[in-house]
């Protein structure tokens, strides 16, 4: 009778130890004296008071296990967008619901796709599940239809497309999302990430849940993370064709949301007028922080989210490294994309007016006065 290789311990399948932890943005400064943070996109007029309402009211009943359906929250969504709730699941963020993805779709040496400077959670979630990350080159920071196109093999099962695109903050028309999907396979799922969703002012943005709701293969994931101002909550959705849906279901623990957060989001996502004042907001100034930094001589890299990616020279005194820590001694906390492949640019969340104005002006102070840190 033989006998497995003696090892000394408990060995990760191949794969794992490949995954870079992701790394979330930054959220203090040490010694300064206010920390404005405009590091991870959050929104700053915070949640619906609807929302922290409907939490008081879930407090009395923490002891009792939330509904394993999240019912309230998917019938909420589908009220809002005019969907069936029998085509939407809800995640521990959206994150969870793409790592789901993978699992379900994703066996040893299948390929996921995913462009350059794509979200760092896709290249995880396809490790994680035994898949080959495959990676595209950008246009202009911008994804490039035909280089995604060009890369699917008889081994692609999953395509990921932010749309728009964190860091870059760029967007895809919806004319070639569809050109996308013409092209790929039956049995090759889109994923169309649409975590900055509402931000988009462009009028054909919301094609996009139409072409999810008359495909087999595209699925469009959301999150309240952003512009609902529920990112401690983790709560996230996705809406599909039936058998996807019902393939994550499989997958996903029956209590993966928390109550509080099953009635938090549905009171978020009914307070409409908290939403479009969360766009008002940002459209002011984002317009406003792309004018005065572009002004400064920086290379602004045009958004349709709540951020802004600033590029820097290479050179001494002007580089990234040394404006985020000019910025960072000021108690202004903006994100590094060394690890999405963007050493010589910050992202930098769309704040409060107090925050927009103090990175304006230690940017300024930084570029035209050669202050350091």
């Amino acid at each position: 009778m033989s006998s497995a290789p003696s090892v000394s311990r408990p060995v990760p399948r191949p794969g794992i130890l490949a995954i870079e932890a992701y790394v979330p943005g930054k959220s203090g400064a040490p010694g300064a004296v206010k920390v404005h943070k405009l590091s991870s996109n959050e929104t700053p007029l915070g949640p619906s008071p609807l929302a922290i309402e409907a939490m008081r009211e879930e407090a009395f009943r923490l002891a009792l296990y939330p509904d394993g359906n999240s019912t309230r929250l998917r019938e909420a969504i589908a009220f809002r967008y005019g969907l069936d709730p029998a085509r939407i699941v809800c995640g521990a963020g959206s994150d969870e619901l793409l790592s789901f993805l993978a699992y379900a779709y994703l066996s040893e040496g299948d390929e996921g796709i995913f462009t350059e400077h794509g979200f760092l959670v896709y290249r995880i979630a396809i490790l994680a599940a035994g898949g080959t990350p495959v990676v595209v080159p950008e246009r202009d920071l911008h994804a490039d239809v035909d280089a995604i196109l060009a890369a699917v093999t008889p081994r692609t099962r999953i395509v990921y497309l932010a749309n728009p695109n964190n860091p870059t903050g760029t967007y895809l028309p919806f004319p070639e999302i569809r050109r996308l999907h013409a092209g790929l396979p039956p049995n090759v799922l889109l994923v169309l990430d649409g975590a900055y969703a509402e931000y988009v002012r462009t009028n054909d943005y919301s094609a996009g849940l139409e072409l999810v709701l008359e495909s087999e293969n595209v699925v469009m994931t959301r999150t309240f993370s952003k512009i609902h101002g529920l990112a401690a909550l983790r709560i996230g959705w996705m809406v599909g064709p039936a058998g996807v849906i019902d393939a994550v279901n499989r997958i996903r623990g029956p209590f993966n949301l928390s109550g509080s957060a099953i009635a938090a989001g549905a009171a978020a996502i009914a307070d409409e007028a908290h939403v479009a004042a969360a766009v008002a907001h940002n459209e002011t100034w984002l317009a406003w922080m792309t004018e005065v930094v572009s002004s400064l001589g920086l290379v602004v890299t045009p958004s349709v989210a709540n951020f802004i990616l600033v590029h820097f020279p290479d050179e001494p005194n002007r580089s990234a490294a040394e404006a985020d820590a000019y910025l960072s001694a000021r108690g202004i906390i903006v994100r590094r994309v060394i690890s999405y492949g963007l050493p010589d640019a910050l992202r930098v969340t769309i704040g409060g007016e107090e925050a927009n104005r103090a990175f304006v002006t230690a940017l300024t102070a930084f570029v035209k006065d050669g202050i350091r840190a």
